[in-house]
């Protein structure tokens, strides 16, 4: 082992070792409240960013080049070196200050960027095309031939267009003339005129084809000399294109994890066998398989991990300066099934049904729908892993009918829910939902004060593919989202809000209250987006809509018990 490798280690003072009990299981990484050693750890990388002064990267924690800032996740990794000294190790996801070498973090698992690796030279190749196709791309030539090609597509047009106008006028004209001619006594003249206007007629079409003919050599020539440019350009770009698909493969051969047991697996193998069927851009990348990686490359015992984001948060994602959040499930969670093969890990707090909730209380019945409240914790509907939910409870209660769920409530959140006994209420219900007609109002703790009253939120929100359940904003893809709200009270760092969801997107209001561009105040107990508590403080406190059987609007109220 290197010098340098030892100094990736930052070891704890015994003090502070033997006041604190050590992890029996390593930390489970999607869900995880952070080992007293993960925090204080974190705490003191988080001091070395603030005081490090030669890393030269816009965190975006000031006002210099906020266009320019790029937040990143850090992760720590506390371990037992191979003489059971406890330290930790640090890292980041991706590369940072454009460069993978730091000697304060360890290394990536394959880095692409040393000297005169095959990734820059194929890199350069890649440059030189994106170069090629630059130039192409703004050649003064090729866009005077585009200009040219339109031009010319629409005056052959309307030339002929119009020529074709004057021929019809003249045969319109000749329709005429054989009218009279037919009246004509002398079969002499009555001949001399018929030929005539044959001849017009052979004349006109022999124009028109004249006519034709000019705009199609002339257009002909204008797009082969614009081929040549076209065709070299998709030349260039299906090179590029091959180019990439080839270094990609290339890399995800070379990035191979290690697991406790020193079994190695590329990225290809990793991901052959998930949905995804080959590895998502910058799979590997993340902070935690590059601190396991060091870790049993050099015989150290991981006890537990945490991550935390740095700097300004991205447009998209709701991540928060110095918060702590899980690893990603999309690029990590097949390399680290594989990592921690063999590893004692807390319980997967996803497949444990909470205990002591209590049965969903019913608030309205009749022949043809429940209004029930659903407390915190339980599910609408059966998981994967686990059955119990207002359905299945209902199911238990209800004599000799189905439960039919026209809309769903996150788990955490409370508050009333509207299922259906029969089909056509479950549809005629569903349709008001798809109509925007029922109307909704929850009531949400929010961890912060608010300076505005009431307002308007509107944020595009899809999934995020590789972070699922999490939801993200995107201008592009994302589907209309609005959201009315007001502060109805404000209690020191905390303010209560009524939320008037106008569309019904996954984790809207959740989203909206988090996100920068919305309240920037994530709703307390928030797991997802925010920070985990006791309960997340969010409630379907109203529900109206027209009831299916008598056509009449009827409206509910619980009230949040926050």
């Amino acid at each position: 082992m290197g010098s340098n490798d030892q100094n990736r280690v930052t070891y704890f003072p015994d003090s502070v070792i033997n006041e604190t009990t050590l992890p029996q299981r390593f930390t489970f990484p999607f869900y995880y409240e952070p080992h007293p050693l993960t925090k204080l750890a974190a705490a003191q990388l988080q001091q070395y960013l603030e005081t490090q002064t030669g890393l030269e990267h816009n965190f975006g924690l000031t006002n210099d080049n906020e266009t320019m800032a790029i937040g990143k996740m850090f992760g720590v990794l506390v371990v037992a070196d191979t003489a059971g000294k406890i330290g930790y190790l640090s890292a980041f996801s991706g590369k940072l200050a454009g460069s993978n070498d730091h000697p304060k973090f360890v290394p990536p698992v394959f880095d692409m960027l040393t000297e005169n690796s095959f990734f820059l030279k194929e890199q350069e190749v890649i440059d030189s095309v994106n170069k090629q196709l630059e130039e192409i791309e703004s050649n003064e030539d090729f866009h005077q031939l585009k200009r040219d090609l339109d031009q010319l597509s629409a005056q052959s047009i309307e030339e002929i267009s119009a020529f074709k106008n004057e021929l019809k006028t003249n045969k319109e004209n000749r329709r005429l003339r054989r009218e009279e001619n037919k009246t004509n006594p002398d079969p002499h003249d009555f001949e001399m005129v018929e030929a005539d206007l044959s001849k017009q007629s052979h004349y006109d079409r022999h124009r028109l084809r004249l006519l034709t003919a000019k705009w199609k050599e002339l257009l002909e020539d204008t797009r082969t000399r614009l081929a040549q440019f076209e065709d070299r350009i998709e030349a260039l770009r299906n090179e590029r294109k091959e180019r990439s698909a080839t270094l990609q493969v290339q890399l995800f051969e070379q990035y191979s994890f290690l697991n406790k047991a020193g079994k190695t697996k590329s990225l290809q193998d990793i991901f052959s066998a998930t949905a995804f069927g080959r590895p998502p851009s910058a799979a590997g990348e993340c902070a935690t398989p590059k601190l396991l990686q060091f870790a049993f490359a050099h015989g150290y015992q991981p006890l537990a991990m945490a991550e935390f984001w740095w700097g300004a948060a991205p447009r998209s994602e709701i991540r928060k300066h110095k918060q702590f959040y899980p690893a990603c499930a999309g690029k990590c969670k097949p390399i680290l099934a594989h990592m921690l093969e063999g590893l004692p890990i807390d319980e997967n707090p996803f497949l444990q049904a909470e205990a002591g909730i209590r049965d969903p209380e019913i608030v309205f019945e009749d022949d043809c729908l429940l209004i029930v409240n659903k407390p915190a914790g339980l599910r609408s509907v059966p998981g994967v892993d686990i059955s119990d939910s207002v359905y299945s409870r209902l199911k238990n209660t209800l004599v000799n009918t189905e439960p039919l769920m026209v809309h769903r409530l996150d788990m955490g959140t409370s508050g009333l829910l509207v299922v259906a006994k029969t089909k056509g209420a479950h549809k005629h219900i569903q349709e008001q939902f798809l109509k925007r007609t029922v109307i909704k109002r929850y009531a949400a703790l929010l961890s912060k004060a608010i300076g505005q009253a009431e307002g308007e939120i509107n944020l595009p929100i899809c999934a995020d593919p590789f972070n699922r359940p999490r939801q993200m904003v995107c201008f592009v893809t994302g589907k209309t989202s609005i959201t009315r709200w007001k502060a109805v009270e404000n209690t020191g760092d905390v303010t209560k809000v009524h939320f008037w969801p106008l569309t019904g997107r996954t984790h809207q209001l959740r989203m909206h209250a988090a996100h920068e561009l919305g309240l920037n105040a994530p709703i307390v107990g928030d797991d997802i987006y925010g920070i985990a508590g006791t309960r997340l403080f969010l409630h379907a406190a109203q529900i109206s809509f027209v009831h299916p059987k008598t056509k009449e609007r009827i409206s509910f109220e619980v009230a949040e018990d926050f």
